[in-house]
């Protein structure tokens, strides 16, 4: 490929530059115009001789004349520091440590996948992919197929081809500032290679450890008397995160690329195409992908991709299948935090052998009981494991675990721990079958069951301290309020010195602090600059999103994208709250089950004494979404009736709430559209008996498109 710097200017020309740029002028001789031009000259030599060294493995000049460019480079900043380039190489030292992170928005939500553990789950993925589109199971759907890299999501910003910003994933929605942390890593490109580069772009990737230099890295933290990382992945995230970039510089972190959002133009029309131009741009990929017409190829290629897993230089956890057509993409959007088009294959679990210590049960934060397995420690995938949660009481019924048995343990998905099967040969002979308590553990409340739902809860609600700390340090978390600095430590003395016992004594704690004897500042630990802290961070929350809001509360089942579902869809917490069964369950994603944990969340008295207070004393925004100005269906209300010939039921709903409308499954005076398909019937006749505006399939399709 012919690889260039920005404006064009030719790589042999910047080679063979590099002497003449060695035998210019003395530093101590350059005025202010020279040395800016020099430093603008040597930041392109070095940027392109990074790249044939960290990219194509292909380096066009020695060590020494690379280290001779470098050092007159960082003598230049030396004398202007002031001139100092956002793309000088001398970033990749590291710049001064931070305070700390600042927030970023993602300008495009960083979106997480779903997975898939077996062959039939990637089955239903296509399947699932074809009902969408309103294809037939014969037609095939090209799928690229790539190693799912064990790192830390990050995002790079650039502008004009220079590296501006980068960002953790965060929750999806908002990330940290890691720009000078990321400038360290020579496999990020502080200046973009090739043409076509858009103007605008975001690029997003992996960043890692090779497990040979983690090996290294935990070598040396032993001999330094630090301890060691668990793993590869905590070890880069660990240095991803660290204040001071100069010690993120020492890490040996690296950086897969895997594909882009552009704001400006797009060159490309296929996955495939995304990974050439940022082998274009610069960035490393994957070697390992895969172009597949059909399952049976994907599965191959995973067999493969897994056959190969032990020997790679990186840990990989399973692989990743995205559509390549990126406008089937673009139609198949997303559900909740996870697209449509793409979703991870999991690698099969290792397994080992281990002895059941103990087995306790746990309060969560919604009063579930939950039994626990603390086992002889255990190494499973390159992890130490000594617990396992045995979900609940049929679980453990149905396994028949016990006490002393040898049990089969694994780690789901390479992450969480759990028993497999009990080896019944090697039972001690006085074992007995484990009792499931009838009292909490915690405030000896009675243990409840609603019919319909496995798991047993608690009944003491926020007078059991389990319930109490667990839904306070659930409401301050990141994905809910972010409130920085309260720990479960905190909470824990706030719940026992009586200051703060639900999420609504949290704002009210600076209020009532003074009438708290002795006062908060006044405890041991504490003091007045820590009180002040904590009251200030309690204060920077008092605006929230209502999915967030909808999150922090705790309820049964209800996760991030439930909670997103129904803040895009009843736009209030009032709604939320009165919402019937039928609309509740009309939502996607949403059943019968979860629909009535809802109800039953908010039927009580004391949720909803807790969140009138709350509304009190915050400010609940609506949720941003995509801008709706220029669309037709802003805030309108649109039903679907019939059979739709070119697009199916789930793409049209899709493409509707896209676009800022409610879709209703009834049709009403309040309703704007109605769009028709064959066979429509009754809805069809009360539209028309209330005069609505209908619409054929044709022209939905139409005014979409507008």
């Amino acid at each position: 490929m012919d690889f260039r710097l920005p404006q064009q200017v030719p790589m042999s020309e910047m080679t063979d530059r590099h002497t003449a740029l060695l035998s210019e002028t003395p530093v101590d001789a350059l005025s202010r115009e020279q040395a800016a031009v020099e430093l603008l000259q040597l930041s392109r030599v070095l940027a392109y001789h990074d790249h044939c060294y960290y990219h194509l493995a292909a380096p066009e000049i020695t060590d020494g004349m690379y280290d001779a460019l470098y050092q007159r480079n960082r003598a230049i900043e030396r004398r202007f520091p002031d001139l100092r380039r956002i793309d000088s190489p001398t970033h990749r030292v590291g710049a001064a440590p931070a305070p700390e992170f600042e927030k970023v928005k993602h300008r495009k939500p960083m979106l997480s996948l779903d997975n898939a553990f077996s062959e039939d789950d990637v089955q239903d993925f296509m399947s699932r992919i074809k009902r969408f589109l309103k294809l037939s199971e014969q037609e095939k759907i090209a799928c690229i197929v790539e190693p799912k890299i064990d790192g830390l999501s990050a995002t790079l910003h650039y502008q004009n081809g220079q590296f501006v910003l980068g960002a953790t994933r965060g929750d999806g929605q908002e990330g940290e500032n890691i720009s000078a942390n990321l400038r360290t890593l020579r496999e990020v490109p502080l200046v973009l290679q090739g043409d076509a580069v858009p103007e605008s772009l975001e690029i997003r990737g992996e960043v890692y450890m090779t497990k040979a230099d983690f090996e290294v890295l935990n070598q040396k933290r032993i001999e330094l008397g630090e301890p060691p990382f668990a793993n590869p992945r905590n070890a880069a995230a660990g240095s991803l995160r660290l204040l001071d970039p100069s010690i993120t510089a020492q890490r040996p972190l690296r950086f897969f690329a895997y594909g882009y959002e552009s704001l400006s133009n797009r060159p490309d029309q296929t996955q495939e195409s995304i990974l050439i131009s940022l082998k274009r741009w610069g960035f490393r990929v994957s070697p390992l992908i895969a172009l597949c017409n059909d399952v049976d190829t994907m599965i191959y290629h995973y067999n493969v991709i897994q056959s190969e897993r032990a020997g790679l230089p990186y840990e990989i956890d399973g692989v990743v299948y995205k559509v390549n057509d990126l406008s089937l993409q673009a139609r198949l959007g997303t559900v909740g935090r996870a697209p449509r088009h793409s979703i991870a294959h999991k690698f099969v679990a290792e397994q080992a052998e281990t002895v059941v210590d103990l087995i306790d049960v746990q309060v969560g934060r919604t009063g579930v009981l939950t039994p626990v397995a603390h086992l002889r420690p255990v190494l499973v995938g390159g992890v130490m494991v000594s617990r396992a949660s045995l979900h609940n009481d049929d679980e453990i019924r149905r396994k028949d675990i016990r006490v002393g048995d040898t049990v089969i343990i694994q780690r789901a998905g390479d992450v969480i721990p759990q028993v497999v099967d009990v080896v019944v040969s090697k039972r001690p002979i006085d074992s007995v079958s484990f009792v499931f308590p009838t009292t909490c553990p915690v405030c000896t409340s009675v243990v409840v069951q609603t019919p319909g739902i496995v798991a047993r809860r608690c009944s003491g609600g926020f007078s059991c301290m389990a319930q109490a700390v667990e839904r306070m340090r659930h409401f301050v978390s990141r994905d809910a309020f972010d409130i920085e600095g309260l720990g479960e430590r905190h909470l824990q003395s706030f719940f026992n010195w009586g200051i703060a016992r639900t999420p609504l004594d949290l704002f009210l704690i600076e209020e009532r602090n003074h009438q708290v004897i002795p006062p908060l500042e006044a405890r041991e630990g504490w003091g007045v600059k820590a009180a002040r802290n904590v009251f200030d961070a309690i204060n920077k929350r008092h605006h929230i999103t209502l999915d967030r809001f909808i999150y922090a509360l705790g309820i049964p089942q209800v996760g991030h994208v439930t909670a997103r579902v129904l803040a895009q869809h009843f736009k209030t917490i009032d709604a939320v709250m009165t919402a019937p069964l039928d609309r509740l369950c009309a939502l996607e994603g949403v059943g019968v089950i979860m629909a009535n944990e809802l109800i039953q969340f908010f039927a009580s008295s004391d949720n909803r004494i807790l969140i009138n207070g709350l509304v009190e004393q915050i400010e609940i925004e609506p949720l941003e979404t995509l801008a709706f100005e220029d669309s037709l269906f802003a805030g309108k209300t649109v039903v679907f009736t019939g059979t739709l010939e070119k697009l199916s039921r789930a793409e049209a709903k899709a493409q509707a709430e896209r676009l800022g409308a409610h879709v209703a499954s009834t049709v009403s005076r309040k309703t704007d559209y109605v769009v028709v398909g064959t066979d429509a019937g009754k809805k069809l006749k009360q539209a028309q008996e209330l005069a609505l505006t209908i619409l054929t399939e044709e022209q939905w399709i139409d005014m979409v498109s507008l």
